[in-house]
């Protein structure tokens, strides 16, 4: 089992930009699927963007066109790239991952295996 942590989060105002980092350790390769999660206070964690080894992505609804997930294989870091920030953005963000592609393909919460602790995000109005 592997190991994540995030970094990067902190405090912007609505229309700003943050990047997130996931530096992945103890894998004995690359997880098949890496993905993003957030959780606002009061509500369930959900998933906002997700990394099929290859290079395909996708994104939730609410963060598409803002929001970019990348992963640099020689540093085993995944990123996600937050532009247009909105004050509903302001979350929780974790970072996840699994070595089996159907994690990617259902993008539940359930599927992931590997967490991160979070990084805290505020966007204010």
């Amino acid at each position: 089992q592997g190991h994540l942590v995030e970094s990067g989060g902190g405090s912007v105002q609505a229309g700003g930009s943050l990047r997130l980092s996931c530096a992945a350790s103890g894998y004995p390769e690359s997880p098949v699927c890496m993905g993003w999660f957030r959780q606002a206070p009061g509500k369930e964690r959900e998933g906002v963007a997700w990394f099929i080894r290859r290079g395909t992505t996708t994104y939730a609804d609410s963060v598409k066109g803002r929001f970019t997930i990348s992963k640099d294989d020689a540093e085993n870091t995944l990123y996600l790239q937050m532009n247009s920030l909105k004050p509903e953005d302001t979350a929780v963000y974790y970072c996840a991952a699994d070595s089996y592609i159907g994690a990617c393909i259902q993008r539940r919460e359930r599927d992931f295996r590997d967490w991160g602790q979070g990084t805290q995000v505020t966007v204010s109005s």
